[in-house]
């Protein structure tokens, strides 16, 4: 499949009783991690940020270099994944301009296990890559 558009966003994760917690978003009824289409003149991480930022209100964030491609789906759509902690579990899900609406219906912070129980296989491999990094930060 020929690739058309990459995305970039981040798994963004809070650790609380010493575990990662993660943030998942929905949309409709598909749960993902905070992304978005990058910019003309932006760098990957930069759009990253600015992504997970515009979706979730986040910006006190440590973003990592490490980054996970996924396989091309839909129409020929890959999305980039950094690793992002954060310092908050405060999220609100802003009005996006285009949309007259939030991007998301509803945001949850989950353990590893709820989370790999709700997102797609795509995405799940994401969450595997991301919680194996986080788990060998410490």
């Amino acid at each position: 499949m020929k690739v058309k558009s990459v995305s970039s966003g981040a798994v963004v994760f809070f650790i609380e009783d010493d575990k990662p917690l993660y943030l998942v978003l929905r949309a409709f009824r598909n749960w993902d991690f905070p992304k978005g289409e990058i910019e003309p003149t932006e760098d990957p991480l930069s759009a990253a940020k600015r992504e997970v930022a515009e979706e979730t209100g986040l910006t006190d964030l440590e973003f990592f270099e490490d980054y996970i491609e996924t396989p091309p789906y839909g129409k020929g759509k890959v999305a980039r994944f950094y690793i992002a902690k954060s310092k908050s579990k405060e999220v609100f899900l802003p009005v996006s301009p285009e949309l007259g609406r939030p991007e998301h219906h509803e945001y949850r912070w989950m353990t590893y296990d709820e989370a790999r129980a709700i997102l797609n296989d795509r995405l799940r491999s994401v969450l595997d890559w991301a919680h194996r990094k986080i788990c060998n930060m410490g």
